[in-house]
């Protein structure tokens, strides 16, 4: 019985005060709605393969696999992002075998390079962020060190 009082009386406040039809509640309602669609435009998904993210990189030129660049990212990734990231599987962050193919250059770049803004700002670091739990580190790479990573991901 007790505990039936305990949950009664607050859900009655809750209903009694959230009653009415006078001015003052009908435009707070509305501008919980408009709150509300504020939230779901900025939930809407990205075109991950048109979003460059947010970071120093706003445009990579991507000719043929460069196999000397490859290989130093390939050491720079062994070195920095395997605590993380597998090759073939998902760990603390995703798999990034493929990520070129889902994922702009400039989006890994700056993803690499700024990650704490980018999980704040960027909707897709966002959904990555709730799905693995684990914000991505920042590891103070150069940008000649993350597009050496980079050019290492478009061999996997």
């Amino acid at each position: 019985m007790r505990m039936i009082k305990f949950f009664a009386i607050p859900f009655l406040g809750m209903v009694f005060f959230s009653c009415g039809g006078d001015a003052t509640t009908s435009a707070s309602t509305e501008s919980k709605t408009t709150a509300e669609e504020v939230i779901v435009k900025e939930a809407a998904p990205t075109d991950p393969m048109t979003n460059k993210g947010i970071g120093p990189i706003s445009n990579v030129e991507l000719a043929a696999i460069d196999d000397a660049m490859a290989n130093e990212g390939e050491a720079v990734f062994a070195a920095k992002c395997t605590a993380c990231h597998k090759i073939g599987k998902r760990y603390i962050g995703p798999d990034l075998t493929g990520v070129i193919t889902r994922r702009t250059p400039e989006w890994i770049m700056n993803m690499i390079m700024n990650p704490e803004e980018m999980v704040a700002n960027d909707p897709i670091a966002k959904e990555l962020l709730m799905e693995y739990s684990a914000p991505m580190a920042n590891q103070s790479l150069t940008e000649d060190e993350t597009r050496k990573i980079l050019e290492y991901f478009r061999t996997i």
